[in-house]
């Protein structure tokens, strides 16, 4: 994935973030630190609003927010320790990772919104989105042209029984311009 930000300004960013928060984990802040150490691995960091659907993240939440402290995941898989993480980042340096920070005031902080990235996943989700929503479309238009059907063919059949041979031909023709279509 190309980044739109660089990585010195998320070197800035991370210094500037350490030194006005204290993380609810003091691992994670030695996590992030090294994280900074590395331009290697800080090209493959991307700070995120929103971790979901993605395949390696990790939320960090300061003392001054009510988020869980620390959550890793990978490929679904959930932990609050952050020298699994460590490791993890460590021992695959070119896999991708995405970083949620919870802190006060975070909505309203420029430092932090200059730093954010877009989930890659979010335009997968709109695009699915989009396709179930025409999908459900598609098994709705299903479902009324049945039950048109239904309701047509028992007012033939109730044509036939009543012997109204004006009503049953002007809904056998219908019938027939339905099964054309």
């Amino acid at each position: 994935m190309e980044s739109s930000v660089t990585i010195q300004e998320k070197k800035e960013f991370i210094r500037w973030f350490l030194n006005r928060y204290e993380l609810q984990k003091k691992e994670a802040a030695w996590l992030l630190e090294f994280l900074s150490s590395n331009e290697r691995l800080l090209s493959r960091v991307h700070f995120v609003d929103h971790v979901r659907h993605l395949p390696k993240t990790m939320i960090i939440s300061a003392k001054c927010s009510k988020m869980i402290p620390f959550r890793f995941t990978k490929n679904k898989r959930v932990g609050t320790d952050v020298e699994t993480a460590f490791y993890d980042i460590r021992t695959n340096p070119n896999e991708e990772v995405y970083i949620g920070l919870h802190f006060k005031d975070r909505a309203a902080c420029p430092e932090y919104a200059a730093i954010l990235e877009g989930n890659p996943m979010e335009k997968h989700d709109l695009v699915q989105d989009h396709l179930l929503s025409l999908f459900a479309e598609i098994i709705l238009d299903q479902a009324v042209k049945e039950f048109q059907r239904k309701e047509l063919y028992k007012r033939i059949d109730h044509a036939l029984q009543a012997r109204d041979e004006e009503t049953f031909l002007r809904l056998s023709e219908q019938w027939v311009k339905i099964l054309e279509s």
